[in-house]
């Protein structure tokens, strides 16, 4: 039996690239590469926050795929970064809306890991006669004893990490780690709110890969992926993502005849396999794929070659 793993594509350029103005403060950065006439996939990506790299495209076949990716309104390229006004979760299923039908697309492949799985179900709740199926990792349904969990619980595993997470704070103001990091962030003076960036930042990037990466926490550190990161989890954090409460796990239904793949890394501390596991119970018709050897992110060996087998088998799916 082989154990060749699956590798991501090559490299691509877009093929076109551009911004699209969504209120009178967001504007938002999007790109297509891989085949104009291909099937859409849109990517998704994590955070809420994180924005989308290059690296992303290279989930898919080019030769296949109308890949399109683009940032979410307050990170990555899109303007202002880290701007909180007029951001909630239904501004971002408004958003994906616009970009469609900018883009001339009847339906599309959804693909979205971490807050991008969130952010895939809440949009395939809302539209999904749009969805031709789903791709979904790392499964985070933002419900409050997950995010009690990232603020408290992954002490257990990373005691390290957690305490250079705390280290700014009083000993009162662990006991609520999240207002304590919402004044922080949310203060206009970069001297208070970048430090508090690159911690909350640097914190997520060491407990998401199952043996110690300084890449990936590298990543995590820089100043446009922590401002925009922290302060949107922060931000959404703190309104329960402006959804009614287990409306992911309610609404699934609506979804249950849709061609989707739930990829899940058994050791993911960042959102726990048990989110995954409640989600499955309630979308039975999914495949469900658990890699007993990852974490969490989305470059760990098993989950990266699950996902391009995903998006290769949609194809045959496809035709």
């Amino acid at each position: 039996m082989s154990t060749h793993l699956p590798t991501v594509y090559p490299e691509i350029e877009p093929y076109r690239q551009g911004t699209l103005s969504l209120d009178k403060l967001h504007t938002m950065y999007w790109e297509e590469s891989g085949n104009p006439s291909g099937i859409p996939v849109v990517f998704l990506h994590g955070g809420p926050g994180a924005g989308a790299t290059p690296a992303h495209r290279r989930f898919f076949d080019p030769a296949y795929y109308r890949i399109v990716i683009y940032d979410q309104r307050g990170a990555g390229r899109s303007t202002p970064l880290g701007e909180i006004r007029d951001n909630t979760t239904p501004h971002l299923i408004n958003d994906l809306e616009l970009l469609r039908r900018h883009l001339n697309i009847d339906q599309w492949l959804v693909f979205g890991g971490s807050w991008g799985s969130t952010l895939a179900l809440a949009y395939g709740e809302a539209h999904p006669e749009r969805c031709r199926g789903f791709i979904l990792r790392g499964i985070f349904l933002c419900r409050k004893e997950e995010i009690d969990w990232f603020l408290y619980g992954l002490r257990n595993f990373f005691p390290e990490a957690w305490r250079e997470f705390v280290a700014p704070l009083s000993a009162a103001e662990r006991n609520d780690i999240l207002s304590a990091y919402y004044q922080r962030l949310m203060n206009p003076d970069p001297a208070i709110h970048m430090p508090a960036a690159r911690t909350w930042s640097t914190y997520e990037g060491s407990c998401s890969t199952l043996l110690p990466n300084p890449t990936t926490v590298s990543y995590f550190a820089s100043d446009s992926v922590a401002l925009g990161l922290a302060r949107m989890e922060a931000h959404y954090f703190s309104h329960n993502i402006f959804l009614p409460e287990n409306s992911l796990l309610d609404n699934v239904h609506k979804l249950h005849n849709i061609p989707t793949t739930i990829v899940q890394g058994r050791y993911d501390a960042v959102c726990p396999i048990i989110s995954a596991d409640d989600l499955h119970r309630a979308w039975p018709q999914a495949e469900y794929i658990i890699i007993d050897d990852a974490g969490h992110s989305v470059w760990e060996p098993g989950i990266q070659a699950a996902l391009i087998r995903a998006t290769d088998h949609f194809k045959i799916r496809n035709n």
